[in-house]
């Protein structure tokens, strides 16, 4: 069973930082695509960022230029660094493994962390 657990929330100012940590039991990124979700209040929960097995990014238009999503797979742990931060960046952010073979995908979540950007 993967577990995840993240580290690194907390209140900021508008336009501060800061940086999310995802650390993973076991040694997964050879084969998990790990991602950065988040929900806001009444909100669904949206991708915010993904990097792949192969290292491969992606993100969110909302945080293209602001967020950068990588990892250290000698400490299995996914980062998630938030520069200009918004407002509308308030959530909780939630880490995600995805495993994905030609039959099924499998999911893990972490018990997600508290984002808050002051005006």
């Amino acid at each position: 069973q993967v577990q995840l657990v993240e580290s690194g929330g907390g209140l900021v100012q508008f336009g501060g930082s800061l940086r999310l940590s995802c650390a993973a039991s076991g040694t997964i990124f050879s084969t998990y695509a790990m991602n950065w979700y988040r929900q806001a209040p009444g909100k669904q929960r949206e991708l915010v960022a993904g990097i792949g097995s192969d290292g491969v990014t992606t993100y969110a238009d909302s945080v293209k230029g602001r967020f950068t999503i990588s990892k250290d797979a000698a400490k299995n742990t996914v980062y998630l660094q938030m520069n200009m931060m918004k407002p509308e960046d308030t959530a909780v952010y939630y880490c995600n493994a995805r495993l994905s073979t030609p039959t099924t995908v499998l999911n893990h979540w972490g018990q997600g962390t508290q984002v808050t950007v002051s005006s």
